[in-house]
């Protein structure tokens, strides 16, 4: 069994304190890519870690919820990850589009409003943005149904090309009513009013949960770490968990814990789910 690591935090070691006293009343949020699946330069090849499915099943009967909250749309992650039909999952919500899509294995549905309409707008008009930005053949469009994201990953400098096309990337979502979310070389054009911290807040408050646990890589996770930070002030313990990377440090620099990438953090859901066993 994987040792349990403490927390370096007052608050985090109480929340974990709680997790371990009262296991039926604690929701587990977890990002997907970066925290439960390897960043790689393609997203579209993008899979959970293997470990992952089976400590999730061994975790999650012994507690109130996990819920994979994440910016792809939750069929996907759903597929990527390997988790529809898997014994001890029958519970398990993945809140994608940062909730504003809800996939459920009580039932394997998803429900979701309609689509904002800026995004179907930005999307006609960014091939041709990015060509006259000279993004390159490296920059690459993803798909997200309710959002678009621009990778620079695989250009010939991915910070430079990163750099250059927020400006550009800011313009374009604003004239239609969007957002960008930075990210891991990665811009996010997306609808306003939804994100990571308000899908926690709602799902916890919706299961009841009596101690929070979220784990996240990236910039996107920061609306969940003070999500965490107000349901804490609001008397619920939290664990704030940081899937550590060289190329994000805002969240290690918040996290009661940090955790060595998705090997981290599978090594740490084996341990709860021993430790609950």
């Amino acid at each position: 069994m994987d040792p349990l690591p403490l927390p370096q935090t007052r608050t985090g070691r109480d929340g974990l304190a709680a997790l371990l006293a009262r296991p039926r009343t604690a929701l587990i949020g977890l990002d997907f890519d970066g925290t439960l699946a390897p960043i790689v330069a393609d997203p579209e090849q993008a899979r959970a870690h293997p470990d992952a499915v089976p400590a999730l099943a061994a975790l999650a009967p012994g507690i109130a919820s996990v819920a994979v909250i994440t910016g792809r749309p939750p069929e996907v992650a759903v597929r990527y990850g390997g988790f529809a039909g898997v014994p001890g999952l029958e519970h398990l919500t993945v809140l994608g589009h940062y909730g504003a899509e809800r996939w459920d294995a009580a039932t394997g549905t998803v429900t979701a409003p309609p689509p904002h309409p800026g995004v179907a707008a930005a999307r006609a008009e960014l091939p041709g943005l990015l060509e006259r930005a000279g993004a390159g053949d490296g920059v690459r469009i993803e798909e997200k149904g309710r959002a678009l994201a621009v990778h620079t990953r695989r250009a010939a400098d991915p910070q430079a090309a990163f750099d250059s096309l927020r400006a550009p990337l800011a313009d374009l979502a604003g004239r239609h009513g969007l957002i960008v979310e930075p990210g891991r070389m990665v811009l996010e054009l997306r609808p306003p009013g939804m994100d990571k911290g308000v899908a926690l807040l709602d799902h916890a408050r919706a299961v009841g949960a009596g101690c929070v646990v979220y784990a996240g890589d990236d910039l996107g996770d920061l609306p969940a770490f003070t999500a965490v930070d107000k349901l804490r002030a609001d008397g619920v313990p939290g664990l704030l968990i940081c899937s550590g990377s060289t190329e994000v440090t805002e969240l290690a620099e918040r996290a009661d814990l940090v955790v060595d990438g998705p090997e981290g953090v599978v090594a740490l859901l084996r341990s709860l789910a021993a430790q609950l066993g």
